[in-house]
Order: structure tokens, then C-alpha cells, then sequence
């Protein structure tokens, strides 16, 4: 029987997702006032409720956002938000109350440009199935600047030691290397300007193969905490070929069996408002109709 379809398509490789990206903030106000009124992104009501660290749910991904010295990432986080006018609408109300951070707007065709108060930088994209599935509130994808000369090692470092896709590409900006993580990706692109040392924020995944990353790790001695029975971590990223350090990243791993896997996300419908309040409309949904 001929099957019309692509089944290759589907394959998702050893990372099937990337759960969460997290960077500390010095204040929780302000990250309320940026992430939660402003993105319009839900607090999560189950843990972590108190004043020193604030989880924050997109669709079926997170950030994590611990109070301490500030964090940012080398690069940006792609997030899908429902409704482009809406996000301008909140991010205008609460950039008043910003002035004096690092927070930035700016609009672009395909994405609206924003930083958070501390610089770490976001595209804010609208759904768009082609580009990112059935997403409709999500984080699909983070990407990272790296040295040159790094990406064919960093795409090697995934599919031998990770056992995930990694696909060397080259883009306007030069190279870059694409690691498919279930429907999300990372992206690696090369750059020659000068890179701020690593200050230990971190991205967490869940893995199918546990095991098999964590022995090629060990026999390299790159495992860096050994957290639980179902969660290791690791920083160091090399090239397989000759050990040589390409970038450092942590990556918090877990498997399958970890008691957070496919933990349903409350996600709120940021629209809802006290004067135009509409009754069953208060969650939303991560997918598209």
C-alpha cells in the first residue's frame, strides 16, 4: 500500500523538547511588570509562589526566573504569542514603569523586537503554521551566538553525544548550526564580534536515551552535577573530534520518567480584562484551533 505521506518528517530525534530557559533577575516586581503584564505569560499557581523565584508559563514551555545577580543569554528566545496588537498594547502600558531598565520595543515585519529589563532579547512572533506548527502560545526555539569557527563542532557534539539532528547551515550571518528538538530547535550562529563570558544561565530538556548522553559524557568527564535519578547537568560542550571546548551552556537534562514530564501548563487569556471581562474565556489554549 503506498503511504502519501513523509514519515521521516516526524522523526523528533533523542531531545524531545525544550522545556525551559532560565536567567535570574534582581528584582521580582519588574519581571512581573515585563513577563507577566506585558508579554501577558501566566505565573505558574503551583510552584514556586514566593518572592525569590517566579516560574512563568508559554503554552508548554517556561522561564524560570530566580532572583539573584542578573543573567542574559548570548543570543535571543523565539517566543508565539496570539495576537501582535494586543502584545504592543501591553508592552506600551508598562514601559512607563520600566524607564531606567534595559527594556526595548521595537517592530519588525516578522517579529516585534523586545528586550527585558535586564537586555535579554525576545522575538515575539504570531502564529504561523508553517514556521512553527500548531503552535499558539509557545517558546519554540532559543538561539545562541558562538564563536567562529564553532558551529561544525557543535553539530557534531548533538548528533554523536546527544544523539539528536543538528544540521550545519549557512545563513546571511554566516554559519549556524539548527538542533531539532521535537517541534522546537536551538540555533547556533557563528559570529566574530567579541562574546561576554558565560554567567551560568541555563535551558532545560527532556531526553528519550537517557543514558546513552550521559556514559559519552562521563567518559569525558563533562557531567557537572549529578542532580537525581532522573536528572543529570552538563556545561562544557566540545567538538568529539579533538575534545576541544567550542561554548559553554548548561544544559539541565532529564528523562522521560521525571516526575515534571508533560506536566500540564496553566496559561491565562491575557485579553480578559475587569471592563471587558467575557465569561469562559479566562484560559487559553497552547495550540491553535
Amino acid at each position: 500500500m503506498h503511504a502519501p505521506f513523509d514519515r521521516a518528517a516526524a522523526n523528533v530525534g533523542n531531545i524531545v523538547k525544550l522545556e525551559h530557559v532560565n536567567v535570574r533577575v534582581t528584582d521580582q516586581a519588574p519581571a512581573t511588570l515585563f513577563y507577566l503584564a506585558g508579554l501577558g505569560l501566566t505565573r505558574d499557581p503551583y510552584v514556586n509562589v514566593s518572592t525569590n523565584l517566579m516560574w512563568v508559563n508559554v503554552g508548554r514551555q517556561q522561564f524560570h526566573l530566580p532572583t539573584g545577580a542578573p543573567q542574559v543569554i548570548r543570543g535571543w528566545t523565539g517566543l508565539v504569542v496570539p495576537d501582535r496588537a494586543e502584545l504592543l498594547d501591553r508592552l506600551a502600558r508598562v514601559a512607563k514603569q520600566l524607564t531606567g531598565t534595559k527594556f526595548f520595543l521595537r517592530e519588525h515585519d516578522e517579529f516585534v523586537e523586545v528586550h527585558c529589563p535586564w537586555g535579554n532579547k525576545l522575538r515575539c512572533h504570531t502564529p504561523d503554521r508553517e514556521a512553527f506548527g500548531a503552535i499558539q502560545l509557545g517558546l519554540p526555539y532559543v538561539e545562541f551566538d558562538v564563536p567562529a569557527g564553532t558551529a561544525a563542532g557543535i553539530a557534531r557534539f548533538y548528533r554523536q553525544i546527544m544523539k539528536a539532528p543538528a544540521e550545519l547551515i549557512t545563513t546571511n550571518a554566516g554559519a549556524a548550526t539548527r538542533v531539532a528538538m521535537g517541534e522546537q530547535w536551538m540555533l547556533f550562529r557563528e559570529t566574530d564580534a567579541p562574546l561576554p563570558d558565560y554567567d551560568n544561565h541555563h535551558i532545560q530538556i527532556y531526553v528519550g536515551d537517557f543514558g546513552g548522553p550521559y556514559a559519552e559524557m562521563q567518559a569525558r568527564g563533562l557531567i557537572s552535577m549529578e542532580t537525581n535519578a532522573h536528572e543529570y547537568r552538563f556545561i562544557d560542550m566540545i567538538d568529539p573530534e579533538d575534545g576541544r571546548l567550542l561554548y559553554k551552556l548548561e544544559h539541565e537534562v532529564r528523562s522521560l520518567l521525571h516526575p515534571g514530564y508533560g506536566r500540564d501548563f496553566i496559561n491565562r487569556n491575557p485579553a480578559q480584562q475587569g471592563l471587558n471581562y467575557v465569561a469562559g474565556k479566562d484560559s487559553l489554549h497552547w495550540a491553535l484551533p
